[in-house]
């Protein structure tokens, strides 16, 4: 293929990713945009290789890389989704690393160099803040999924002085990239990527499990970030592009996320809440009490209700109660009673996991209302249906102000005329905080397994 050719293919590559994300922000649209992105991936690899000489490696690569994705895509559970996303964001970093490496080893070969000629200075600005972008974002990714996955503890880590080393090693890191500025060799790259690699994990240690939805966006757009340096080196106008549509879009996102939460961006960078609110709640010595039901119980009151809200959240992922939630929706539905699903901005372990969730499961589109635009209607609500929420209907961020999410946005629940939570216990959320709402007179807890338990509710329906 000509240069020409080439560009232009790039380009419309470049622009189907830019119509992927439109389409992706909308459900009804999801599918055509994830079908624009496919075919704009697919223009890009083939462009590719149309323009390397050496493709029969990649295709092994592409072979390989591909199979085990199709393996994984095959294997995982929607509960697995989350983790599954930080660990792809770690294998972005990864690469960007790496291709930095090669890069830098081989100039003349990408074409950022003549033969026995130095890089040039801007493409050792490019290599160094694609190298640690990249680094950071794959080892934050892998602690990130870690502590996802609950191979790792989602409670804050934090030691003496770590912000003070955090900031000595970004100093450090600063001053081996403008080494290697002025002196392009190994040494210095070298360190600064190991470097690099320790801040991510050291970053991520003090991030709380509740913070968790904000980390998954942020090493996104970390992610693309990378990708958009390394385009820079490699003079490649589309991943250019796609890097920097993924990195804005992440950021974006990031900062919905800290407004759904009312945090500030850098609060949750530099600390995560969690840790200690959990210890409190347990050693108050305060004794409260709480009222249950059975399955019976709640199917009688939502059928003889007008209007029934469903919250969902991260135990109706792990119980893969979703295809059970929207059978007995229907049940419902056909008993006149209106039904509707509440999502809030940071339901679950990453931005917008309820939303898949029940898409998953072929719930309507105009069922699923935002927290926004449902939250004034709680107070007209007969029954509200808690199902695996726990945090984002916590009334103590609205009335207590010493409880570490004070002024964090939250679904209203508490203002309907009927509250039903169903948990496995009464043991506290991600975020580590007990829950008024399980002690107030209008709420009943259903307890067990949320798909059971929703099953049951069905059977006492029919």
């Amino acid at each position: 293929m000509s240069a020409n050719s080439v560009s232009l293919a790039y380009l419309v590559a470049a622009v189907l990713f830019i119509l992927t994300l439109k389409g992706l922000s909308s459900p009804t649209t999801a599918r055509r945009g994830n079908m624009f992105g496919m075919i704009g991936m697919a223009i890009a690899v083939l462009t590719t290789l149309s323009v390397t000489h050496n493709w029969q490696y990649i295709l092994i690569a592409i072979a390989v890389g591909g199979g085990i994705g199709a393996l994984v895509a095959r294997r995982i559970e929607m509960t697995a989704m989350p983790e599954l996303v930080a660990a792809m964001h770690s294998l972005v970093g990864l690469a960007a690393v790496l291709v930095a490496m090669a890069a830098f080893n081989n100039p003349v070969a990408y074409g950022i160099a003549l033969p026995g000629e130095l890089l040039h200075g801007s493409n050792r600005i490019e290599l160094f803040i694609g190298t640690f972008v990249g680094a950071i974002t794959f080892t934050g990714s892998i602690f990130a999924f870690g502590k996802l996955s609950g191979k790792l503890s989602g409670r804050p880590l934090r030691f003496v002085g770590q912000h003070w080393l955090n900031l000595a090693l970004g100093i450090a890191m600063l001053a081996f990239g403008i080494a290697f500025f002025l002196e392009p060799s190994w040494t210095p790259f070298l360190i600064m990527t190991a470097i690099a690699l320790l801040l991510g994990v050291l970053l991520i240690m003090p991030i709380g499990g509740a913070d968790m939805p904000v980390v998954v966006s942020m090493l996104n757009s970390y992610s693309g970030w990378a990708a958009a340096g390394i385009g820079f080196t490699l003079n490649n106008n589309m991943l250019i592009i796609a890097g920097s549509l993924v990195g804005s879009s992440g950021a974006i996102l990031s900062y919905i996320m800290c407004k759904a939460m009312n945090r500030a961006f850098f609060n949750v960078i530099l600390g995560g809440f969690g840790g200690e609110a959990a210890v409190a709640s347990e050693d108050d010595g305060v004794q409260k009490t709480h009222r249950s039901g059975s399955a019976d119980d709640a199917a009688f009151l939502m059928g003889n209700a007008d209007s029934v809200i469903i919250v969902p959240g991260y135990g109706l992922a792990v119980a893969r109660a979703q295809h059970a939630i929207n059978e007995m929706s229907k049940a419902l539905t056909e008993k006149g009673v209106k039904v509707r699903y509440a999502i809030h901005p940071v339901a679950g372990r990453m931005p917008g996991h309820m939303n898949v969730l029940l898409a998953e499961a072929e719930v309507p589109y105009e069922q699923v209302v935002e927290m926004d635009e449902i939250n004034n209607e709680f107070a007209d609500t007969d029954v509200v249906l808690v199902i695996g929420a726990n945090d984002v209907v916590n009334p103590a961020a609205k009335n207590d102000k010493s409880s570490p999410i004070y002024g964090m946005p939250i679904l209203d629940v508490y203002k309907a005329r009927t509250v039903l939570v169903v948990k496995r216990s009464m043991a506290t959320g991600y975020a580590g905080l007990d829950n008024d709402l399980f002690y107030m007179d209008k709420t009943m807890m259903v307890f067990g397994d949320a798909k059971k338990v929703v099953e049951d509710v069905i059977k006492a329906l029919a």
